[in-house]
């Protein structure tokens, strides 16, 4: 018999051939994240739509099992309402806070100006200004903080400039992802059934079972979350432009927009929301500041103690200490969008990692 004779070096083939490839992906690493940018920017008004349709699936099954509605109807019914409502909002609300940015930016260097003033009055000489004099280094930043400050406001004007820019091109895609949204409920079943049978196909019976099941989990948990936390922070944020209105507080449209889209965010939200509609306001009267600052802290209690829980329930199924951990974690990794989406996707780890806890359990 012949032995099999080994070739050299045979085994190290594959490590030099993965290193090799691995060594490319780092040299080509910005051509690569440019490739896989410019790919996701084309399916952004896929995204859009697969959202949209998501959004609205619910409020069509309603019409369909509450008045028996085929399914056509329902689309046209459901789509004719959303429509309706954000024709309504961008009509009576959007050109108010497209006014208010736009003043807040004209009227910013007077702004600044009216604050080193007030600095200039209150602040300069008096006993507080000369104990924080002492240290030496707080004195010679001062002029540079306000020259930073004015500089700061150049660069907003162009961000905002830039934004508007963006803003029409993510409008056009907006646009497409909802024509294309309807046709995603109109094959609502039959696009499903490709999805549940390429799964079948891929994986086999035990995992196509489980991969279901885990679908079914992150439907519940996102669509409960969404829905429930976006009519929640809509609320709010009427709540708190009628509140600001009564008050006769400048920038109203503005402050309860901002407002109305951080409390998306958990605990965290309420916070970030308080601090523009202060300053804003602390431009032109720190009385009314205050004021506004103590009317957002109650309507948020409102929310926390009231609202929220008769909205939302106890759907994360989160102690405070892991939201605010999963916020922590995802808004450090992916920013805003990270904060919101970080609370659904640790409850739906919390379920399945549950489950493990206990199976391991009874198999002791």
């Amino acid at each position: 018999m012949t032995k099999n004779k080994k070739i050299p070096f045979l085994e190290f083939i594959p490590i030099i051939v993965i290193s090799f490839l691995l060594l490319k992906f780092i040299n080509n690493i910005e051509n690569i994240y440019s490739f896989i940018k410019s790919f996701l920017s084309i399916l952004v008004p896929f995204i859009w739509a697969f959202g949209i349709a998501y959004m609205l699936n619910p409020l069509m099954k309603y019409f369909q099992n509450k008045f028996k509605l085929n399914r056509i109807l329902s689309i046209i019914l459901t789509y004719i309402i959303v429509i309706g409502l954000l024709t309504l909002f961008i009509n009576t609300f959007v050109p108010k806070i497209i006014k208010n940015v736009g003043d807040l930016f004209a009227h910013s260097p007077d702004y600044i100006n009216k604050t080193i003033q007030w600095f200039n009055e209150n602040i300069k000489y008096s006993k507080a200004y000369d104990m924080l004099m002492e240290n030496s280094q707080i004195s010679n930043n001062i002029p540079n903080l306000i020259n930073k400050i004015s500089n700061l406001t150049n660069t907003f004007i162009n961000t905002f400039l830039n934004t508007t820019i963006k803003f029409t091109s993510s409008l056009v895609k907006f646009v497409f992802g909802l024509i294309i949204s309807i046709y995603l409920l109109l094959d609502k079943e039959s696009l499903i059934e490709n999805f549940k049978k390429f799964i079948l196909a891929l994986t086999g019976e035990k995992i196509y079972s489980k991969t279901l099941s885990f679908f079914k989990e992150v439907d519940l948990v996102f669509s409960k979350f969404i829905i429930g936390k976006a009519i929640d922070s809509l609320i709010i944020g009427l709540m708190c432009f009628a509140g600001l209105n009564i008050m006769k507080v400048p920038y109203a449209a503005l402050i309860a927009f901002i407002v109305g889209i951080t409390n998306m965010i958990p605990y965290f939200g309420p916070f970030i929301g308080m601090i523009p509609a202060f300053v804003i306001t602390l431009f032109f009267n720190y009385i009314k500041a205050i004021w506004v600052l103590i009317f957002i802290i109650i309507l948020q209690q409102f929310d926390g103690w009231y609202l929220g829980p008769k909205i939302l329930g106890n759907q994360v199924g989160l102690s405070p200490i892991w939201i605010i951990f999963a916020i922590t974690i995802g808004g450090g990794t992916f920013g805003v969008m990270g904060m919101f989406l970080s609370v659904p996707i640790a409850a739906i780890i919390k379920i399945y990692l549950d489950k493990y806890i206990e199976m391991k359990l009874n198999k002791k």
